[in-house]
């Protein structure tokens, strides 16, 4: 029997760098807010998918009228995120059980990942505990020591993206672990309790919606 998928969707985060009234994630795009475009991808993926989304306290119910509006025959469970996206995703993985289930956890603001993508993550995670998707570095990249800087070989680093796909038991495992700066992601936090980081392919345009610019880009990509 194929095991259980579940996905949080962090979508706590403000978007002050775009500058909008609203958080980003609730940007309307060619007609709907982009928050819509990222649910609807899994559940394109995975129509019975369990589902929770973590939402800034202040647009919790604003959120939860958008879900009614946009997916009145859906289950989708809503909860308010915390003060850190690591606190967030811990109040997301509450609501799971840790039944050796998967779990994927993903950017409220990636709305254009594509089904392939989440198709290997939550399969390879099944198969071998963790999976996250990775793309190449396309430009050049210098890394700064000392006050100086030096050109480094670009095929030796990945862009993360997400979502990164865990086994449930032990992703709520490793969230038990006091709050670190270098918890940059998901897979950091299960790195760090020990446990072989799984890498697989992304889609480039899979990019985080954060800049202005970023919003003609998906709003051309999302037609």
């Amino acid at each position: 029997m194929a095991l259980q998928e579940h996905i949080i969707i962090v979508a706590g985060g403000s978007g002050k760098r775009i500058k909008a009234n609203i958080p980003k994630q609730y940007i309307v795009v060619n007609g709907k807010p982009l928050i819509t475009y990222t649910i609807e991808v899994f559940f394109k993926y995975n129509p019975d998918i369990h589902m929770y989304i973590v939402a800034h306290k202040d647009y919790l119910s604003y959120l939860n009228e958008l879900l009614k509006n946009y997916f009145p025959d859906k289950k989708i469970h809503t909860t308010t995120g915390g003060e850190t996206r690591f606190e967030s995703v811990k109040k997301g993985l509450v609501l799971i059980e840790a039944d050796g289930s998967v779990v994927g956890i993903h950017d409220a603001a990636r709305p254009m990942v594509s089904v392939e993508t989440i198709k290997r993550c939550f399969e390879t995670a099944a198969q071998k505990g963790n999976a996250i998707p990775v793309v190449n570095v396309n430009e050049s990249i210098r890394v700064i020591e000392n006050n100086s800087n030096k050109a480094i070989n670009r095929t030796n680093y990945k862009i993360v993206q997400t979502p990164q796909c865990f086994n449930a038991t032990a992703i709520k495992k490793a969230f038990e672990q006091d709050y670190s700066s270098l918890f940059t992601d998901d897979a950091s936090v299960l790195e760090k309790s020990g446990e072989k980081i799984i890498l697989v392919e992304g889609n480039t345009e899979n990019i985080k919606i954060t800049h202005d610019t970023d919003l003609i880009l998906a709003q051309h990509l999302l037609k």
